[in-house]
């Protein structure tokens, strides 16, 4: 389905459920899938935090998956990594702000389009993404241990389904909601 199709609306009970039926008794919210993905998210980036301040590395994990994606694509524009990473363009720029201060990342006019800025790393940053990929080695290790590789495999594989499965739904909601307020779906290219 393309993103700019809308799905259809799930069907509702027309009889409101009861409390019990809501949330079983026996309904272990530690088990919860929603709530140990969130849990499981939170604890590798306060792992990662605090090994990163260990090794005396001054960078946040958002600040990290910043530098991990203009790695990856470099030339890229400031808007596109806020999509990217579901952040706000402004936290963006306070991120790339605290970078720069760091020496590790640049702001470029882009050769076409003077609105945009585009991002590269400085020679500077081969040393920091070289110790965030360790730290990130180090935490899946340790996230992954006691588990056979195909089963691994096999978390990885299922999160990237769920992952692709939810995704269409929310850039669906968000072209809906862009277009009930009467901006686009893209949004402002000002950077």
């Amino acid at each position: 389905m393309a993103p700019n199709e809308a799905r259809p609306a799930e069907p509702r009970d027309p009889v409101p459920e009861t409390k019990s039926e809501r949330c079983p008794a026996n309904y272990e919210v530690s088990r919860a899938f929603g709530f140990l993905v969130h849990d499981v998210s939170r604890l590798i980036k306060r792992r990662f935090e605090r090994r990163a301040r260990q090794i005396g590395l001054p960078i946040t994990r958002q600040q990290a998956a910043v530098v991990l994606n203009i790695a990856g694509n470099e030339g890229v524009s400031q808007a596109e990594v806020a999509t990217w990473l579901g952040i706000e363009p402004i936290a963006l720029v306070r991120m790339l702000d605290k970078l720069h201060e760091e020496g590790v990342v640049e702001r470029r006019a882009h050769p076409t389009d003077r609105r945009v800025r585009t991002l590269w790393l400085t020679p500077a940053a081969g040393p920091v993404v070289e110790r965030i990929l360790a730290i990130n080695e180090t935490i899946r290790h340790d996230a992954f241990a006691g588990l056979p590789p195909k089963t691994r495999d096999a978390v990885i594989s299922a999160l990237c389904q769920i992952k692709g499965n939810l995704a269409p739904w929310e850039e669906a909601a968000c072209e809906h909601a862009g277009e009930s307020s009467g901006e686009t779906a893209t949004g402002s290219r000002g950077e």
